[in-house]
């Protein structure tokens, strides 16, 4: 599988942000996806993951209420939407792609290892 993600860039605070990744070399609506985000000399961390039908969807406690993951699987495409977007925001955004058959769970969709495939990222920066 190939992930190529975009759509990251520079935005003011409270402003919105909006990534794309396409996935290629799988049936997509047999991936589950993800997103995680990193700063400079910290953890990834996750960020939103999203079941092969688009439904359940799952957030990390920091994102929630703020941000949206949707897939459109006749694209092979999964997105996420941000909104009210704070400095602490200004990280690089990968996404990713679990192939294994699997009942979504956060427990397991919110850690890195579950995921085969991995994008290459794309910074989104909010400025003060």
């Amino acid at each position: 599988v190939q992930l190529q993600a975009s759509g990251g860039g520079l935005t003011q605070t409270g402003g919105s942000l909006r990534l794309s990744c396409v996935a290629s070399g799988r049936t997509f609506s047999r991936l589950i996806m993800a997103w995680f985000r990193q700063a400079p000399g910290k953890e990834r961390e996750f960020v939103a993951a999203i079941s092969y039908g688009g439904s359940p969807t799952f957030y990390a406690d920091s994102v929630k209420d703020r941000f949206t993951i949707s897939r459109d699987n006749d694209k092979n495409t999964t997105y996420l939407h941000g909104n009210s977007l704070k400095p602490e925001d200004t990280v690089v955004y990968f996404c990713a792609a679990d192939s294994t058959k699997r009942i979504p769970r956060m427990g397991i969709l919110q850690r890195v290892r579950t995921y085969d495939y991995w994008g290459q990222g794309t910074q989104v920066t909010v400025s003060s």
